[in-house]
């Protein structure tokens, strides 16, 4: 076990330098996308808007609707293509939308706005053409009850008319609307009728048939976009409740940018001084806590990419952190294996004592901060949430990289000959008891 232990170490290593570095492509996706990092709004650029679920005198806010309402807009847009949208409770009442990478605001807005109550209405006589061209005109609609609600539509989708190829909206009712559909067709051959959305008007097409069967279709010029958003919102449904925009907001992508080159020079100097301090101090352990931290590097890297974790320049903070805590963990080893040796003990046992006497701090340090991180998680705003998620990936793999991978290594290194001097473990001759100060060499 001992020697299948380090091959399967080198094998996720060279796995995860793969997945970090290389444009994998991800397998099970149909489209061309690669395994990649996604980046928080706070770094590419984006819109970011909060709004308010507002209650009604026959239906509170509960917990329930909020949590309905948030998968409702996140359902609204993912479906428009953006790519990791970030949507989350905040509060009692109150939902963030996080849109990385997009500047379509006005688009956006209309589309998480939209209450999506669709309502198939007739229309009066001779008013067609006005409720066509003019959509906030219901002055021109039949004012008696609609003829069925948007509750009615089993599925919606894009589609193209093959004569013509306009693109148009396929419906398919359920059996009631159906119902409903036939019969009105029937009687109003070649007539107009209205698509109302949340009372404005986005379509009056022409019925061409007395029977339907549950399968319509709507027309009127449409673009791919007005499509898109149309069968967006019919296909997720009305919101429960209607919400009001608290904030919208445009960040530039340019801050961002500055932003993390910023935090990047500032992590690579920060890093490159830690690695100058355990080579100067620690000498050979120093440089297995080097190698370790790259591995950790390169591990957090991957699964980054994989799970995948959108990352802000809070996430790249708890990375940079969950850094100085792998490098406490080995110095907590290094200072216990110092003691041992300056006792007098052999590098071999020194190596095994120093680890295991260092064991009970370090998994206290790293369960104290992973509370902390789920803790944060639980009760946090989306920025909070996503330190705490990279806090706490950056914790377990530090405990992984200190107690396993710079074990195996100074295991190891502790069997070389060339490796069984004090001074390469930063231990002089002075540093010695008084019964280990005779010895010129490090035994194993």
């Amino acid at each position: 076990m001992q020697r299948v232990a380090p091959i399967l170490v080198l094998i996720l290593f060279v796995v995860a330098l793969v997945v970090a570095v290389a444009p994998v492509p991800r397998f099970w996706q149909d489209d061309d996308s690669t395994i990649e990092v996604k980046l928080g709004l706070d770094l590419v650029g984006g819109l970011r808007g909060e709004y308010q679920v507002v209650a009604t005198d026959e239906q509170e806010v509960t917990p329930e609707i909020l949590e309905q309402t948030r998968t409702i807009i996140e359902n609204r847009v993912n479906a428009t293509g953006v790519a990791e949208p970030i949507v989350v409770t905040q509060g009692e009442d109150r939902i963030s939308v996080e849109l990385p990478g997009v500047d379509d605001e006005a688009d956006i807005r209309n589309l998480i706005g939209t209450t999506g109550v669709l309502e198939f209405t007739p229309v009066e006589p001779g008013c067609a053409a006005e409720v066509f061209q003019n959509a906030e005109q219901p002055e021109c609609l039949d004012q008696t009850e609609p003829l069925f609600n948007g509750t009615e539509i089993d599925a919606a989708r894009i589609g193209q008319d093959p004569q013509t190829g306009e693109i148009v909206v396929n419906l398919e009712l359920k059996e009631t609307g159906a119902r409903l559909f036939d019969e009105h067709a029937a009687e109003h051959l070649f007539e107009q009728f209205a698509i109302v959305l949340d009372g404005v008007v986005e379509s009056a097409p022409s019925i061409n048939a007395s029977r339907f069967g549950g399968q319509a279709t709507i027309s009127g010029g449409f673009t791919i976009e007005e499509a898109t958003n149309l069968v967006t919102v019919l296909r997720f449904g009305s919101l429960p409740l209607e919400i009001r925009e608290v904030g919208f907001s445009s960040i530039s992508a340019t801050l961002g940018l500055d932003f993390l080159n910023q935090t990047i020079l500032a992590g690579i100097i920060g890093i490159a001084l830690v690695f100058v301090f355990m080579l100067l101090y620690y000498r050979v352990p120093g440089i297995v806590a080097c190698l370790a931290l790259i591995a950790y590097g390169v591990f957090a890297l991957a699964i980054f990419e994989l799970v995948p974790i959108t990352l802000t320049l809070a996430g790249i903070a708890a990375f940079i952190l969950s850094v100085g805590m792998a490098v406490d963990a080995n110095i907590l080893i290094f200072e216990r294996t110092k003691e041992e040796l300056r006792s007098g003990k052999n590098l071999s046992g020194a190596v095994e004592s120093g680890f295991n006497r260092a064991w009970t701090s370090i998994f206290d340090a790293n369960i104290s901060t992973l509370i902390t991180a789920l803790i944060l998680y639980y009760f946090g705003t989306s920025v909070v949430k996503g330190f705490a998620l990279v806090l706490g990936v950056g914790v377990l793999l530090s405990m992984f990289t200190a107690i396993v991978l710079s074990r195996m290594m100074l295991r190891w290194i502790v069997r070389q000959r060339w490796a069984r001097q004090r001074h390469l473990f930063g231990i002089d001759d002075s540093e010695l008891s008084v019964d280990a100060r005779s010895r010129r060499e490090v035994s194993v």
